[in-house]
C-alpha cells in the first residue's frame, strides 16, 4: 500500500522539501517523524530503505535529514578538473565491487551509468607497479593476458595467491549472509559477528590471519599489503584480518559516472524526505511535551552559519545518528544515551588530485636513465622494515599511493594532460612534486592559484602543474583486532550507524547499517517479530567468547 501523504508533507514535496510536519499535525494523523543526523552512505540508506519497508508495512513515516555541509555522500565527493563539471574526478571513495549489493542495485534502480571510470588512462602499454622504496616489487602492464600475470604469481608466490583468493571467497562469504534472514536484520552486531564465525578473523591481525592459512609472508607483504595501504592506510600488522580480506575483494572493481555520490543522492530524492544542508544538530533531548505513549519521543537542535541553535519544530518519534558520534559535537541530554559510544580513531588521510602535462619521471623509482616509469604505484614495505601505526607505517616511500586518473584538457591551452591522484599521510611538498615529475615545481607552489604557484616553470617553459586541489579526510577507522563492536541500539528509537565501521569500513557496509536500523524501526512500528538465529548466543556466552578469544590474541607483528 502507498504511503497515505499528511496535507504539509504534500506541500513539501510540491515546494523542494523544505518543511516538515508541525507537532499537532504528526500526532492526529499518526505519522512516526524520524529525524536522520548525517546525509551520507549511512543516513541516505536509512532514509530510502524506511520509505521502502514502512510502505510495505503500511507504516507512516515523515522522515528529516539534518546535513552539515551542503553536499550529499559524506566521504563520497567528486570534484572538477579546472573547475570545468565536465570533467569530473572522484576525490573520496572512488570504487565499489559487484558484490556490494546496495551499491550495485542502486545504480540499476536508478538508471545510473557505470564503468571503471576511476581510472580511465591506461593504454595497453602502461604499468602498475608496487613499490617498496627500493625496488619494483611486482608490476604488470596493460592489456597483458590474465594468464601471463597468473603465471608469473605462481612462478613466484606458489599456491600463495590461489589460497589467498579462495581465502577472500570465504570470508566474504560468510559476511554476505548479513543481508539475508535470520541474520538480517541485527540488534547486535556482535552476536552476528560470533554467529557468522567472524570474530576469529576479526581477533587477529592480517599479518597473522595470512600466516595461519599458510599464506607466503613475501606475497602478503608485496601483495596484499599494498592493497591495505591503499585501502585503508594501514600495514597488515595494524589492521584485523576481516579488513585485509576486504582490501583483497575488488574484483569487478566500478564507479558512478559523474560520481559515487549520485547513488546517495538518488536514495534521499527517492525516500521523499525533507532535508536541511549546511544544519548541524547541536543537540538531542528527550521531548518535554507530555505524551501517553510508553516510549520516548525526541526534541532536536540544531545551528546553522552565524546562527543561534533553535529547537527544531518536530517530535521525533525516532533519531539515527549516521556519522561518528566524536566528530559531530552534538551534546546528548541527561539519559538519552543508554549504551555507551565508543570513540573510533580515525586516520587522516591526504588527497592530492593534480593535473600536468609531465609523466612519473622514472628518476623517482631509481630506475635506470631512458626506463619508462609506471603509470600506477602503489607501496608496500621494504624487507626487514619495521611495521608502525598510522602515519609513521608509511615507511620509506612517503607515500600510499599515485595514480594516474586519467586525462584532461587545460582550457588555457586547449591540450591534453595528465591527472594524478596522490595518497599520503601528510601534505605533498614541492620537492616531492618536483621529484616525482623530473621537473622543478617552485617552492612558492602551495595552493591551486597561478600566484601561489609563481608562474610559468622556467625549465619547460610550461606550468608544470596547470590544476592542483589538495583534500584530507579522516577516512578510515584504525582497525586493530577486536572481538566486540558497538551496536545499532543507543536507546529507545535512537540508532547509532558507525559501530559498523570498526568491523568493516566501505561505502557498502555503511550502507548496510543504514538499511539493518530502517528494518529495525519499521519493525518495531508495525509489531514485526523476526525468528532467531539457529544457535544464537545470550550475552552470558558472548562475554565467556570474549574471554576464551582475548587469551590467544597476540601482540600485533608477532606470529
Amino acid at each position: 500500500m502507498r504511503l497515505q501523504l499528511g496535507s504539509a508533507f504534500a506541500a513539501w514535496l510540491a515546494l523542494g522539501g523544505e518543511v516538515v510536519a508541525s507537532k499537532e499535525e504528526a500526532k492526529s494523523n499518526g505519522v512516526r517523524n524520524i529525524a536522520i543526523i548525517g546525509a551520507g552512505a549511512a543516513g541516505s540508506s536509512a532514509a530510502y530503505h524506511l520509505r521502502q519497508y514502512a510502505d510495505e508495512a503500511d507504516v507512516k513515516v515523515n522522515i528529516t535529514i539534518f546535513e552539515k555541509t551542503g553536499r550529499i555522500g559524506g566521504r563520497t565527493l567528486t570534484v572538477s578538473a579546472f573547475d570545468d563539471p565536465l570533467q569530473p574526478i572522484e576525490l573520496g571513495a572512488s570504487i565499489f565491487v559487484a558484490v556490494n549489493y546496495i551499491m550495485y542495485n542502486g545504480t540499476k534502480n536508478f538508471n545510473l551509468s557505470i564503468g571503471a571510470n576511476y581510472r580511465t588512462a591506461s593504454s595497453q602499454d602502461d604499468i602498475t607497479a608496487i613499490w617498496d622504496g627500493d625496488s619494483f616489487v611486482y608490476e604488470t602492464t596493460d592489456g597483458t593476458s590474465w594468464w601471463w600475470d597468473a603465471g608469473k604469481l605462481w612462478w613466484r608466490y606458489g599456491m600463495s595467491p590461489y589460497r589467498a583468493v579462495n581465502l577472500v571467497k570465504e570470508v566474504v562469504g560468510k559476511f554476505l549472509k548479513l543481508y539475508e534472514p535470520p541474520y538480517f536484520p541485527f540488534r547486535s552486531l556482535t552476536a552476528r559477528a560470533y554467529e557468522l564465525d567472524l570474530v576469529k578473523i576479526t581477533a587477529v591481525t592480517g599479518e597473522q590471519f595470512l600466516a595461519q592459512h599458510k599464506i607466503d609472508e613475501s606475497f602478503s607483504r608485496h601483495i596484499i599489503q599494498a592493497a591495505t595501504r591503499v585501502n585503508y592506510a594501514s600495514n597488515l600488522a595494524y589492521l584485523h584480518g576481516l579488513e585485509a580480506m576486504v582490501s583483497f575483494a575488488t574484483d569487478g572493481a566500478m564507479s558512478v559516472n559523474g560520481g559515487n555520490w549520485r547513488i546517495f543522492d538518488q536514495m534521499v530524492k527517492t525516500s521523499g524526505a525533507a532535508i536541511y544542508h549546511d544544519t548541524a544538530v547541536s543537540s538531542i533531548g528527550f521531548a518535554k511535551a507530555k505524551t501517553s505513549a510508553s516510549a520516548p519521543r525526541y526534541e532536536i537542535s540544531t545551528r546553522s552559519a552565524e546562527a543561534d541553535p533553535e529547537v527544531v519544530g518536530t517530535i521525533f518519534d525516532d533519531v539515527i545518528i549516521a556519522s561518528p558520534w566524536q566528530f559531530s559535537n552534538i551534546e546528548a541530554g541527561e539519559g538519552v544515551i543508554k549504551h555507551h559510544i565508543e570513540e573510533i580513531p580515525y586516520t587522516k588521510l591526504h588527497v592530492t588530485l593534480f593535473a600536468s602535462p609531465f609523466k612519473l619521471h622514472p628518476d623517482f623509482f631509481k630506475l635506470p636513465p631512458g626506463s619508462k616509469a609506471p603509470s600506477n604505484v602503489y607501496t608496500t614495505l621494504a624487507e626487514g622494515e619495521e611495521p608502525k601505526e598510522g602515519a609513521e607505517g608509511v615507511g620509506k616511500t612517503g607515500f600510499y599511493s599515485v595514480s594516474t586518473l586519467r586525462t584532461a584538457v587545460n582550457p588555457k591551452t586547449n591540450k591534453t594532460e595528465f591527472v594524478y591522484k596522490i595518497f599520503s599521510p601528510k601534505p605533498v611538498t614541492p620537492q616531492f612534486l618536483s621529484d616525482l615529475l623530473g621537473v622543478q615545481v617552485p617552492e612558492t607552489f602551495t595552493a591551486p592559484t597561478d600566484e601561489d604557484r609563481g608562474g610559468d616553470n622556467q625549465n619547460s617553459g610550461v606550468d608544470p602543474i596547470s590544476w592542483y586541489y589538495p583534500h584530507w579526510f579522516y577516512s578510515y577507522p584504525i582497525e586493530l583486532p577486536r572481538v566486540t563492536f558497538q551496536d545499532p541500539i543507543l536507546g529507545s528509537g535512537l540508532y547509532y550507524t558507525s559501530g559498523i565501521e570498526s568491523f568493516i569500513s566501505t561505502m557498502e557496509t555503511s550502507a548496510l547499517m543504514g538499511m539493518n536500523v530502517a528494518r529495525l524501526i519499521v519493525d518495531d512500528a508495525a509489531g514485526i517479530s523476526r525468528a532467531a538465529v539457529p544457535g544464537s548466543v545470550s550475552e552470558e556466552d558472548l562475554g565467556m567468547h570474549e574471554v576464551k578469544v582475548d587469551l590467544v590474541v597476540e601482540e600485533p607483528g608477532e606470529l
